[in-house]
C-alpha cells in the first residue's frame, strides 16, 4: 500500500508537470482575445472556435499539413526497410566480424549531427529547397538499426534454414516473413520517427526557404511571428498542430508497448545469437 501510494503521488507529479502546460495552451484557444486580456488564467467566457478557424486560414495550415504529412511518411517508411534489411544480416552474424561493424554503426549514433557541412552538400547536389532533396536528406537515418538487430535475434533461425530450403528469394523471405514478425517493432519505431519528423524544424528552417514547400512545424514558426501578441490564435495553432502526434500515439500505442518489451528481450545477447543459438548452447551444457 505504501509503495503504490508512492507510486500514484509520482504519476499524478510528472502528469501534472507534462498535462497542465498542455492543458492551459488548450484551454486559451477557446478564449476570445479581449477575455484573454481580462483573464489570462481563467476558464473561457465564453468558449468559442474561431480562434481555430482563423489560425487554419491564416496560417494555411492545410497545405503544411500535407507537407508534413509527406517528409513524415515517405522518410519514415523508407527509413524502417532500410533499418531492417541493414539489421538481419548483422543480427544472424552472416557477415565476418559482426559484432565489429554493428559496434562501428553504434559508435557512428554518438557523432553530432553536422548541419553546415549538409547545408553546403545540398546545395552542391542540387538539392537545397527541393522538395525530392528534404526527402532525400531525412530518408536515409537509420533510427532504428540498433533495435532492430535486437527484435530480430528473438525470431527463430529455423525460419532462414526452411525458406533456404523452400528456394525462398532473400528480399521475399524479409518482406514475407521478417517484416510481419516485426510488426511491434516497425511500429514502435515508426512512431518515434513519424514524430520527429512532423516537430523537426531546425532542419525545414535550414534547407526550405520557399513557402510552399514548409512544414507545419516551419509554418507555426512564421505564424507565431505575426501574430506573438495574438496568444489565443497563437495556441489554437499550437493545439492544431499537436493533434495528429496525438492520434497517432493513441491508435499506435499497443504496439508502442508490445515493440519496447520485445526488443528488450534480446538486448543482451551476442551478435548472431538468436534462439536457435542459445538453445543449442543449453542443450550443450
Amino acid at each position: 500500500m505504501r509503495t503504490g501510494g508512492v507510486q500514484l503521488l509520482c504519476i499524478a507529479v510528472s502528469a501534472g508537470f507534462f498535462a497542465l502546460p498542455i492543458v492551459y495552451l488548450t484551454v486559451q484557444a477557446f478564449k476570445p482575445y479581449i477575455g484573454f486580456l481580462q483573464d489570462p488564467t481563467g476558464l473561457p467566457h465564453p468558449w468559442t472556435f474561431a480562434n481555430f478557424t482563423s489560425a487554419w486560414t491564416q496560417g494555411d495550415f492545410a497545405r503544411e499539413m500535407i507537407n508534413s504529412l509527406v517528409y513524415a511518411v515517405i522518410p519514415d517508411v523508407i527509413t524502417l526497410i532500410l533499418g531492417v534489411f541493414l539489421a538481419f544480416p548483422i543480427a544472424r552474424g552472416y557477415f565476418k566480424h559482426s559484432n565489429a561493424l554493428y559496434a562501428f554503426f553504434v559508435f557512428s549514433g554518438f557523432l553530432p549531427g553536422s548541419l553546415i557541412p549538409l547545408f553546403i552538400e545540398a546545395q552542391r547536389l542540387g538539392l537545397y529547397n527541393s522538395r525530392l532533396g528534404f526527402l532525400v536528406i531525412t530518408s536515409l537515418a537509420g533510427a532504428g538499426f540498433f533495435f532492430f538487430v535486437g527484435y530480430i535475434k528473438t525470431i527463430p533461425r529455423e525460419l532462414d534454414e526452411a525458406a533456404a530450403l523452400d528456394g525462398c528469394g532473400y528480399f521475399r523471405f524479409i518482406f514475407t516473413m521478417i517484416i510481419p514478425q516485426m510488426k511491434p517493432a516497425l511500429a514502435t519505431f515508426g512512431i518515434f520517427g513519424f514524430v520527429a519528423s512532423w516537430n523537426s524544424l531546425i532542419l525545414p528552417l535550414v534547407m526550405l526557404s520557399d513557402p510552399s514547400l514548409w512544414p507545419v512545424t516551419r509554418g507555426l514558426f512564421s505564424f507565431f511571428g505575426q501574430f506573438q501578441s495574438q496568444w489565443p490564435l497563437v495556441a489554437a495553432g499550437t493545439v492544431i498542430v499537436a493533434v495528429p502526434i496525438i492520434v497517432v500515439f493513441v491508435l499506435l500505442q499497443r504496439y508502442l508497448i508490445e515493440g519496447v518489451a520485445g526488443g528488450a528481450t534480446a538486448g543482451t545477447q551476442g551478435v548472431g545469437q538468436g534462439r536457435g543459438a542459445v538453445a543449442e548452447a543449453a542443450e550443450g551444457e
